[in-house]
């Protein structure tokens, strides 16, 4: 099912008793998990068989839901999300511990489709306020207007959007901390992809450790002094990771960062690899890396200004809740009666979560929801 030299490779990283542990597990089916978003819900709206111990809002799913035809998934007030792609942001809460309450500087610079940017703004969220500033770039235009969208029903109104090349970042010293959740031959999405196994090649593994290199270079600069790099992948092998890292803290200077040990986790020389079998999700490696040099945390401009920042602002409109029926017909943009609505520009609500705008004109109401992200499955 694999080629072998996959297995020499992934043998190399993890042993050969884990490694087999692995190839077990990706014959079997993947789990299912979300990931609260607390500006909205504290609650799992599903049967949960256990919490995600490295996320304080990640639930493992009994069973997988029909997301498009539930509105709270097209509020926001949950994300789709791996149980091991949410470790990144466990790392980051350890990152952002090391930081003061002053205002930071994040850039998620691989930030397609979302979701770790939207976990990165919940924790900068519950810690600072709204003292921070998150630029969430994707390079690639198809992945961007996805990334956007999920910013935008995440709601929060410090985060940016941007679609520029790494090279592009040519500030010296702007960002507190940078995730780098770069391009990987994708290992350890082998049980959810099979095309990622068709692609995968020991030529595809080489050429992305070099593209990761370059990556990293590119965006070393944007980082402060003292500052914290965040590097992940979701493949297994050396090159791609402990490599990278090694050769990331050798050549541009860094500190690398030691959390301790994780239940479930293994911890390699200089990072941390989730394997599937040992953890519920897929694969997943983290490491960080702390700039060389003094930090100092002085704000250096505005790094929002002129960045699109798609979060809906909410107005003094009247909401008006509606139940389930209703609630999908509005997302899949069908006309609404609401007899019982002001007139007007109105808010249309779900469980208490705001779903988009309509305007009632009294025998019906004008449905505004965006038709690019309008339901297009039949729901009756």
């Amino acid at each position: 099912m694999f080629p072998g030299s996959f297995i020499r490779l992934l043998v190399e990283a993890v042993g050969e008793e884990k490694a087999q542990v692995v190839l077990d597990a990706l014959s079997q089916s993947p789990s299912v998990s979300i990931r609260l978003n607390p500006s909205k819900i504290r609650e799992c709206p599903f049967e949960a068989v256990s919490r995600v111990p490295w996320s304080p809002f990640g639930y493992i799913l009994k069973d997988r839901p029909v997301f498009t035809l539930d509105p709270l998934f097209h509020a926001g007030s949950y994300y789709v999300q791996d149980s091991s792609a949410m470790f990144v942001g466990w790392v980051f809460r350890k990152v952002l511990a090391l930081f003061d309450d002053s205002h930071l500087n994040v850039l998620d610079l691989c930030a397609a489709p979302g979701g770790k940017s939207t976990d990165l703004a919940a924790s900068l969220r519950e810690r600072l306020g709204d003292k921070f500033s998150l630029v969430a770039n994707e390079v690639m235009k198809k992945r961007f207007s996805v990334l956007r969208n999920n910013v935008r029903v995440w709601g929060d109104p410090c985060v940016g959007v941007v679609s520029k090349d790494p090279s592009a970042f040519r500030e010296r010293e702007t960002f507190d901390i940078i995730l780098a959740d770069v391009p990987c031959s994708g290992e350890g999405m082998f049980r959810k992809d099979e095309k990622a196994v068709e692609d995968w090649s020991e030529e595809t593994v080489a050429f992305c450790a070099a593209r990761q290199k370059r990556i990293i270079s590119d965006i070393w600069p944007s980082l402060k002094e003292g500052g914290v790099m965040i590097y992940s992948t979701c493949t297994f092998n050396k090159a791609e990771n402990d490599g990278n890292v090694e050769w990331a803290a050798d050549e541009l200077g860094a500190e690398i960062l030691d959390f301790g040990e994780v239940d479930g986790v293994v911890k390699t020389e200089l990072g941390y690899s989730l394997l599937p079998g040992l953890v519920p999700g897929e694969g997943q490696y983290a490491a960080a890396l702390k700039k060389s040099g003094e930090y100092s945390p002085a704000r250096r401009g505005n790094v929002l200004s002129g960045i699109e920042r798609p979060a809906v602002i909410l107005k003094d409109y009247p909401r008006v809740e509606v139940d389930l029926p209703t609630a999908l017909d509005y997302l899949h943009g069908d006309a609404l009666r609401l007899s019982e609505a002001p007139f007007g520009m109105i808010y249309v609500c779900y469980s208490g979560q705001v779903l988009g705008e309509a305007k009632n004109i009294g025998s019906r109401c004008n449905n505004l929801y965006p038709k690019e992200n309008r339901i297009r499955m039949t729901i009756k």
